[in-house]
């Protein structure tokens, strides 16, 4: 199952994240896929948004992998960009915030190997030109296929 968007510009990927944390719940996972520049933090602006978080408090947490936001629900945001390989992810304690209480947001989710998890809405993000993304969004499990199926084009 799979869902294409495409954003036109900056303020239309926020307004795509924003839409999207409407579905979300506590335990869910999205994981983001693409290089850089792609838009996965700018997505990640808009479902802050979407949860009460000032999307001005939400940057790449590239350096200290993590970084937790307070909203409707705490918002787990990873970046595993400088990640070599999955190994190092075992003293992490990645799965203590995965099935927590919060909503969980990884950039690099490409980075996680065997510690993708089971159930995840993936979306891969593609440069179009300097402004416009494409957003491929697809479902894991029976989640993500519910949430996917309630995003609108």
């Amino acid at each position: 199952m799979h869902k294409k968007i495409l954003s036109k510009h900056y303020k239309e990927t926020i307004a795509l994240g924003t839409r999207l944390a409407k579905y979300l719940k506590p335990g869910d996972i999205v994981c983001l896929f693409g290089e850089l520049g792609s838009g996965k933090t700018s997505l990640t602006k808009g479902i802050a948004a979407g949860l009460n978080i000032s999307s001005n408090k939400v940057s790449s947490p590239t350096f200290t992998l993590m970084n937790i936001y307070e909203g409707k629900c705490p918002l787990y945001h990873f970046d595993f960009y400088r990640i070599e390989r999955p190994g190092e992810l075992e003293t992490f304690g990645l799965e203590e915030f995965l099935y927590d209480n919060g909503i969980s947001v990884i950039e690099w989710a490409d980075k996680l190997g065997d510690f993708l998890p089971k159930d995840f809405l993936g979306i891969k993000a593609k440069h179009v030109s300097d402004h416009e993304r494409i957003f491929t969004l697809s479902a894991k499990d029976k989640r993500s296929r519910e949430i996917l199926k309630e995003i609108k084009d």
